[in-house]
């Protein structure tokens, strides 16, 4: 049986899977960006280019297979099936946090994907709030190690901590600890939140601090919220965790705002990412890299085969998108002015 972190990370995945997880009147705002179609685009389909570079590496897609568990049995399977899905598609591939990597010694093989993703950017993850729990460079760096990873990436999730049981509230004085993991860890060190939104004015902070890249992970997913709600067994945080069942920053949001206040950071856009459209209008306002969590999770429980027949659905999406407006590569795509943001069409700019 499975205790503790090992259990909590079963779980999660769990409701994931089965229940309404997600924000309650809350999108992520790309509804308001919409393509202006080109009938004559003047360019051969099979020539659109999707390739890009992250992390040093190559990138047949802009895409991010976003952290989403490990710790677990069903983590075990999950994260194979998702790291042979991204190895044979060209995409980034994430970990969950692997705090359960150093604590527990069950099921330490769900993070030790690399051997399944040996060529593709492979991102490892903890908490950044352990950095007042007894983790330090020295422990991100272990982690670097032990799972071959090319960057590792502090999450914030101050909002999930409150509402889950035995959460860990301290974080204070933070950015004087990331700034030491930046300057410690041999791997560019990247922050993300978990899907509530980092903005411009937090983005620079992190910046600042020594992060290399920003993950705005935006409400309009997964609401992690919602998730510990479903776990608690502790009335009073279940009932207070339904005034925040609308909480975060839209990921449309989140990207203009980071975007605005850093020109040239990496910037990857994840949280309630569902299509290759989606990607396109996030790409067109800033983002670089696309990150899909819950789109794929159901499909790796049963195998890397499925995981990769919606990979292609999502790139497919993409390359139409493209298509659709006339544009043969990335940079194009982001320079197009076949768009309309909240009914104002840069055409007429």
């Amino acid at each position: 049986m499975e205790e503790g972190i090992n259990k909590r990370k079963t779980e999660h995945i769990r409701l994931c899977l089965t229940d309404n997880v997600e924000g309650v009147n809350k999108s992520t705002g790309l509804e308001g960006i919409s393509f202006i179609h080109n009938a004559l685009p003047e360019i051969n389909f099979a020539d659109i280019d999707t390739g890009t570079r992250f992390l040093n590496k190559s990138l047949n897609a802009p895409f991010l297979v976003s952290s989403m568990t490990g710790g677990s049995e069903l983590a075990s399977k999950i994260n194979a099936n998702l790291a042979k899905a991204a190895e044979e598609k060209g995409w980034a591939v994430a970990l969950g946090s692997t705090r359960a990597l150093l604590e527990s010694d069950a099921h330490q093989e769900s993070f030790l994907i690399r051997k399944h993703a040996p060529s593709v950017p492979l991102i490892a993850n903890i908490g950044a709030v352990q950095l007042n729990y007894g983790y330090g460079a020295e422990e991100c760096q272990r982690i670097v190690d032990l799972t071959g990873a090319d960057s590792i990436v502090l999450h914030f999730n101050p909002l999930q901590e409150a509402v889950q049981d035995g959460g860990d509230l301290n974080f204070e004085n933070l950015l004087p600890k990331i700034e030491k993991v930046c300057s410690s860890v041999d791997v560019p060190v990247g922050a993300k939140e978990v899907g509530f939104g980092i903005d411009g004015t937090i983005a620079k902070k992190l910046y600042e601090a020594g992060i290399a890249y920003i993950d705005v992970a935006g409400a309009g997913g997964t609401s992690w919220s919602q998730v510990e709600k479903l776990r608690s067994n502790d009335p009073l945080k279940k009932a207070a965790a339904e005034a925040f069942n609308n909480w975060g920053i839209p990921t449309k949001d989140c990207i203009v705002s980071v975007r605005s206040a850093l020109d040239d950071v990496p910037l990857v856009s994840s949280g309630g990412m569902k299509t290759g459209m989606d990607a396109a209008k996030a790409l067109t306002i800033g983002a670089d890299v696309i990150g899909f969590a819950r789109k794929l999770l159901e499909a790796a429980t049963e195998s890397d085969k499925q995981v990769i027949e919606t990979m292609d659905q999502i790139e497919l999406e993409l390359k139409m998108t493209m298509f659709g407006v006339g544009a043969r590569t990335l940079d194009e795509l982001k320079n197009t002015k076949r768009v309309s943001i909240m009914g104002r069409s840069l055409l007429e700019e």
